[in-house]
């Protein structure tokens, strides 16, 4: 019997919304995001709405990827250029390696879905063991984005926590 190599890894699902946060408006990019890791064999340990604060935005990623060694952070919202959208910035604050591939892969795929993309201010990097993913807040388009980068998400986890197997598959002997 196979293992699914994703149920090991832990993830937190983060949506930032001020109007979330107060209870004004229904979180449905969140949900949606949890659907699509546990569907892919992601375990989700933490769920959570909170303001477009910056400084709370930093204090969350901290404390998920500190106290709780969570594998992934997936955020959502807070990635547009709007002057409440803070999650680039704290996420910056907080990582110790950028890991822009993702972020390009993501603008990238959503590039062919609408030109809008290119305000896409989302990141990704590290945090000590854990991955951080910046997705835009609206449920469409952060389905797209998560889309784009999960196939490739469980080799990075693995290398992120030193795994020391191959990238890439070695070439077998000539015949």
């Amino acid at each position: 019997m196979t293992t699914n190599p994703r149920a090991s890894f832990r993830c937190g699902v983060l949506t930032l919304s001020d109007k979330g946060a107060r209870g004004e408006r229904d979180d449905t990019s969140g949900p949606e995001l949890q659907t699509m890791l546990r569907a892919a064999g992601f375990s989700l340990a933490e769920y959570r709405i909170i303001a477009d604060e910056q400084r709370l935005i930093e204090d969350t990623l901290t404390e998920w990827a500190d106290s709780l060694q969570l594998d992934l952070i997936v955020t959502t919202g807070g990635t547009g250029v709007s002057p409440r959208d803070r999650t680039p910035e704290a996420t910056r604050n907080v990582i110790d390696r950028e890991v822009p591939g993702l972020a390009e892969a993501m603008r990238l795929a959503s590039l062919a879905v609408t030109p809008q993309a290119v305000w896409s201010r989302a990141m990704a990097g590290i945090r000590g063991t854990t991955l951080i993913l910046n997705l835009p807040g609206s449920k469409k388009a952060a389905r797209e984005n998560l889309a784009a980068v999960l196939p490739a998400l469980v080799h990075g986890l693995e290398k992120i926590q030193g795994s020391q197997k191959d990238c890439v598959a070695e070439p077998g002997p000539s015949a």
